[in-house]
């Protein structure tokens, strides 16, 4: 990792910040190293992880937790995030409870084993990270060939955003998964 822009120590955050992240430590074991990067800058985590809820915790949606990490995975490795790419990875690992998905996912959505319905949403969220001013009525029909609506196009293009802001962020200051986003949900947990 770089000096550069190093990671903020959680006893020197203000008091909001730290009491969501050791929430986040208590549910994952851990504090993800996204939670001490933006912490260099309250005011940005802040704003970042409301708009994250916002998106990600949608009510009405039509999609899944699982079909939100699926975007995540499938444009983060477009972008060539490896923050996201692994610790998103773990994520839809548990959530689908599928070991392979988001290895797939992260080579290509398009050999990946979707449903025609994941396929339709990875390919309008890889058009929105891609040639966002290439999408036509008929990108929006793909989804609703499939009882997607377009809030859930919304939610697909405001997720893809989101992430790719992310995943500059994490390039830039080369933000590293924590290790053990690379074992989660890779094997059924022992009791």
């Amino acid at each position: 990792m770089s000096d550069r822009y190093p990671l903020a120590e959680l006893a020197d955050l203000p008091d909001d910040l730290r009491e969501r992240i050791l929430a986040e430590q208590e549910k994952a074991g851990f504090v993800p190293e996204v939670f001490l990067m933006f912490g260099r800058r309250p005011a940005e985590w802040r704003a970042f992880f409301a708009y994250h809820d916002a998106v990600m915790d949608r009510e009405g949606s039509n999609m899944s937790k699982a079909d939100k990490e699926m975007i995540i995975v499938t444009i983060s490795a477009q972008n060539n995030c490896q923050f996201c790419v692994v610790a998103h990875g773990a994520i839809l690992r548990i959530v689908k409870k599928d070991p392979y998905l988001s290895d797939q996912l992260a080579v290509s959505h398009h050999k990946a084993e979707l449903t025609p319905r994941e396929r339709a949403i990875c390919d309008f969220a890889t058009k929105v990270n891609l040639r966002s001013d290439e999408l036509v009525d008929a990108d929006f029909a793909a989804l609703h060939a499939h009882g997607l609506d377009d809030e859930d196009a919304w939610d697909i293009a405001t997720i893809t955003g989101l992430f790719g802001l992310s995943n500059r962020v994490a390039n830039a200051t080369d933000m590293r998964p924590n290790p053990e986003f690379y074992t989660m949900g890779r094997l059924p947990r022992s009791t």
